[in-house]
């Protein structure tokens, strides 16, 4: 049925689409057939080597076609580039790769802003990028950046997901600053790009540019703000004739040694594996890690987490980040479930105690294929294989131990299929699977994804229908549930809103693979706001937004979540940034969450709150973000405020530092304490957060960077009073009295120094320790900021010290050493 009902509006959508564009006056249809022409360049083929070197001095660069006159995309939209930044750029190429020139003028060379930073990453510094796409489909670029001190980035990008800047490829640059300017040249391999099968190429092409003083961005295409995409409004690059494409096959072998310090002693390890990427054809890539080593990912944020659901962290592993697009479709991977914490812990008897219970569970390894024809259709395919675990459990009275398993061989797979067309718009469809081997719990999830866009680029229809199955063998049968939602936007001009509804069982589950906290509720939301297209006198960009959020729970039809909030945001002619917003829930709402129990639900008061930020222009040396807010209900006393804090400094070009301090305090707040028999007993509590964090980046060339990164967090909960939860939802007076303080606090320090020693091959070196404190009980909390620091040390801290070697190894540069 409700397949149907998308059906019949994807099908009504696009008869309002063809309504619109076929109109009946014949006036109307001559200025609807009256559209620009695209920018063309033709490219210019040599068989002579290139030297990569940022001089442009080789004598093909004389003789290939000139693209120039760049328009502004912001701050003021289509303003053509005045004469003294005129900016010239031509391309070659061969049968290895494509190569470009950019000369970029500039009248002031001594502002050119170069600051030297990580790669993926620009700093405060001007830039020159490039974005192709293969097809000329206005769909998918790749796109490759140069800063002006040299820095590489490089991202994938479409309308729907943004750029991605976790893809990585192997390309050449090098940058000269000159008395009137500075110059780029590049050498991108075919191998880093996605193209057709053909004698004759046509590729989608724009070329950007930033001043960064000015805080400007330029496009070799007018990319006008008020039409679609930038990937739509991209200009052509002919003349790639009869290239032959070589192998894209190529190796990562990697070596790895670690070094770990704890209390129990010293140990050290040491690693080798291989990882591989193959290009099956001109449009498929497989990506296979064969024996994966994350240990030198970032550390996480952990929290004291006194909500009902789990927290949820972000992704650090390159396999799962990198070129992820196509598996992300309608939101059902997360990632971290991979190789992440196990899904069951054993049943244990009075006398009996888990020994050891792990973190993560191993990763034997990964593999997937993704690519994209000529025909705009998406194919990817992940697999994912991790290994038996097993955990003791000892006997306190005997002292024997028994072995018990908390996740079995199991096997993660995602299909995925996503059909572009029209330029704009897409129709997917994914599956993920959880089978674990034995008598454990298995779980499939499918979904159907739509996006649909006018020919104009004015307004979107999308939506999406997912299914879930939970196979339980303790229960021997199937839980199954659905999640459909469907929104409609008007995507243009200065003023633009959108309304959605989404309806959730309450047997929906994607936990095995995904990630979903809230089921069983009907959601609507809508949006209206308003924007400036160009520049005031005293205004870069304004925008004002307007939203309402109101969530229903399915059974009892209580409302479970509502808010209002009205906020507005602002950057000056300086290019510093102001904020400011306004939250209210007028009307008392009902958790069925936190009470843990099946049909209990707690009564929420009314709640307001406001916030404002202000975020300095990042071009000066020193730059501060400072966000306060404050919030209050409508039980008295009951309130919660804090405040981030983050100054900044570029001491030059390569050494900056960021501290950030967060602060946060909820007073009389009620939070679940404990179930005593059919009792359901709350806490009133207040909850003090404090975060002090530290970033210190010292490059010492653009392919060699030193970053130290800390944090310390610390939060404490001081119980006030009890009370017991009643059927309604509101609390009673109760004897329970068992005061449980808690106090957690943890510490993170990474120190690491990072070679690119040659294109796609890196030398990393990383000293890394950290620590964590728990404690809990009748015992008031130590608010000493210094006694709670001290505690984190000593023999409490973990150390690790870790040397990684991964090389760039192309197999047609290995056959020709063959």
């Amino acid at each position: 049925m409700v397949y149907r009902f998308a059906f019949i509006l994807i099908i009504l959508f696009n008869i309002n689409i063809q309504a619109q564009n076929n109109p009946t006056s014949s006036s109307e249809n001559q200025s609807n057939s009256t559209t620009l022409e695209k920018k063309k360049l033709k490219a210019l083929f040599t068989d002579e080597k290139i030297s990569i070197d940022g001089e442009l001095n080789d004598a093909i660069w004389n003789k290939a076609e000139i693209a120039t006159d760049f328009f502004m995309f912001e701050p003021d939209n289509g303003k053509q580039i005045s004469d003294n930044k005129k900016s010239d750029i031509k391309i070659v190429y061969d049968n290895e790769a494509i190569y470009i020139g950019a000369i970029l003028n500039d009248d002031e060379p001594n502002k050119i802003m170069k600051e030297i930073t990580q790669r993926d990453d620009d700093g405060s510094s001007d830039f020159f990028g490039v974005s192709l796409n293969g097809y000329n489909d206005g769909q998918q670029e790749f796109r490759f950046f140069v800063t002006a001190a040299g820095v590489q980035l490089d991202c994938n990008s479409n309308a729907q997901t943004g750029e991605d800047f976790s893809w990585d490829a192997i390309w050449t640059s090098e940058v000269k600053i000159t008395d009137k300017g500075w110059i780029v040249e590049m050498k991108i391999p075919y191998s880093a790009l996605r193209f057709p099968k053909g004698n004759n190429q046509t590729w989608g092409i724009n070329f950007l540019r930033q001043i960064r003083r000015d805080r400007q961005l330029y496009f070799w295409t007018n990319v006008d703000n008020k039409k679609g995409s930038l990937e739509q409004q991209a200009g052509e690059l002919h003349g790639i004739e009869n290239i032959k494409t070589p192998t894209r096959l190529f190796f990562f072998p990697y070596a790895s040694f670690y070094a770990n310090k704890d209390k129990e002693g010293t140990k050290t390890e040491i690693k080798g594996g291989l990882d591989i990427k193959y290009g099956i054809n001109d449009a498929f890539t497989l990506d296979a890690i064969l024996v994966p080593d994350f240990g030198q990912t970032a550390f996480d944020n952990k929290i004291l987490n006194l909500g009902p659901f789990e927290q949820q962290f972000s992704e650090n592993r390159p396999f799962f980040t990198e070129g992820t697009d196509l598996f992300n479709k309608g939101s059902l991977f997360y990632s971290r479930r991979i190789g992440g914490s196990p899904s069951i812990y054993p049943e244990t008897t009075v006398n009996e105690e888990v020994i050891n219970y792990p973190n993560t569970v191993n990763l034997l390894n990964a593999l997937k294929v993704s690519g994209r024809t000529k025909g705009g259709l998406g194919i990817g395919v992940l697999n994912a294989i991790t290994e038996k675990t097993e955990v003791e459990i000892l006997n306190t009275n005997t002292g024997l131990k028994r072995k018990s398993v908390v996740e079995p061989l199991s096997n993660y797979n995602i299909i995925s299929f996503d059909q572009r067309f029209r330029k704009n718009s897409s129709v997917s469809f994914i599956n993920t699977n959880v089978t674990r081997n034995g008598e454990f719990r298995d779980a499939n999830v499918s979904g159907l994804v739509f996006d649909l866009n006018t020919k104009k680029n004015t307004y979107n229809l999308s939506g999406d229908f997912k299914y879930s199955t939970i196979n339980e063998y303790q229960n021997q049968k199937n839980r199954n549930g659905y999640n459909t939602s469907l929104n409609f936007a008007e995507t243009s001009g200065k003023i633009r809103y959108s309304t959605s509804l989404n309806y959730v069982t309450k047997k929906f589950d994607t936990n095995d693979l995904g990630i979903n906290f809230q089921t069983n509720y009907l959601r609507f939301n809508g949006n209206v706001n308003y924007r400036i297209l160009k520049p005031t006198k005293i205004l870069n960009s304004f925008q004002l937004n307007s939203n309402i959020y109101s969530e229903y729970e399915n059974k009892t039809g209580y409302l479970q979540g509502f808010n209002l909030n009205t906020n507005v945001n602002l950057s000056t002619k300086k290019n510093d940034g102001f904020g400011i917003g306004i939250n209210m829930r007028p009307v008392k709402i009902y958790d069925f969450y936190q009470p843990s129990v099946e049909g209990r639900y707690v009564e929420l008061p009314e709640y307001y709150s406001s916030w404002v930020y202000f975020s300095s222009n990042y071009n000066r040396k020193f730059a501060l973000d400072v966000n306060p807010w404050a919030g209050f209900t409508s039980e008295k006393g009951r309130s919660e405020y804090g405040f981030d804090f983050s100054p900044r400094y570029r001491f030059n070009n390569k050494i900056s530092t960021i501290v950030s301090y967060n602060y946060s305090k909820e007073k009389n707040t009620k939070g679940l304490a404990d179930i005593v028999n059919d009792e359901i007993i709350f806490e009133q509590r207040d909850v003090n957060t404090s975060t002090i964090s530290l970033r210190v980046k010292y490059a010492l060339n653009n392919k060699m960077t030193i970053n130290a990164t800390n944090r310390y967090y610390w939060s404490y909960v001081e119980n006030k009073a009890f009370e017991k939860l009643e059927n309604n939802g509101t609390f009673s007076s109760t004897n329970y009295n068992q005061i449980n303080n808690q106090d957690f606090s943890t510490w993170n320090l990474d120190i690491s120094y990072s070679w690119w020693i040659a294109p796609g091959s890196q030398l990393n070196v990383l000293y890394r320790n950290n620590s964590a404190n728990f404690n809990n009980g009748p015992s008031n909390v130590n608010k000493n900021i210094g006694d709670n620091f001290n505690s984190l040390f000593g023999d409490k801290l973990n150390q690790t010290f870790s040397i990684s070697l991964r090389y760039f190894l192309d197999y047609n540069r290995v056959k020709n050493w063959i």
